[in-house]
């Protein structure tokens, strides 16, 4: 049987997040495996898809919902990566790595929480000399 069409997130979530992304420095967008993702210095930072059936998901497959789900991964560590792979829906913390988080955005959605977490994310990913523009 033939896997289904891959979903996309929808283009007013990308740009929602872009507006965050895109103003860090030497930070870009480009397109992954799938969805879209948001990196700095060749290191991803966000990456936002929709986890759907057919398809490997470390959200489906941890929470065992079926629907068409847009989620946002990002890094994290210290207290806040503690207090967010443990703080329950909309969070989880994917298997694959120690330090990402995933979130699911959906009509509950606090854009400024993901503002404020995309950039956090940013902050761990790229070298310091960029980290020391953003604390000028």
């Amino acid at each position: 049987m033939a896997r289904p069409p891959r979903i996309e997130p929808s283009a007013d979530v990308v740009a929602r997040i872009g507006a965050t992304a895109l103003t860090l420095p030497d930070a870009y967008e480009e397109d992954a495996w799938t969805g879209v993702r948001w990196r700095v210095r060749k290191k991803t930072f966000a990456h936002v898809l929709v986890a759907q059936e057919g398809y490997t998901s470390a959200y489906r497959d941890m929470t065992g919902v079926t629907e068409p789900t847009t989620v946002l991964t990002f890094r994290s560590s210290g207290d806040e990566l503690m207090v967010l792979a443990n703080a329950g829906p909309p969070f989880y913390a994917p298997p694959w790595s120690p330090t990402v988080v995933g979130m699911v955005l959906d009509e509950d959605t606090d854009w400024d929480e993901v503002a404020e977490l995309v950039t956090e994310s940013y902050l761990f990913c790229a070298p310091q000399k960029l980290r020391r523009l953003l604390e000028q």
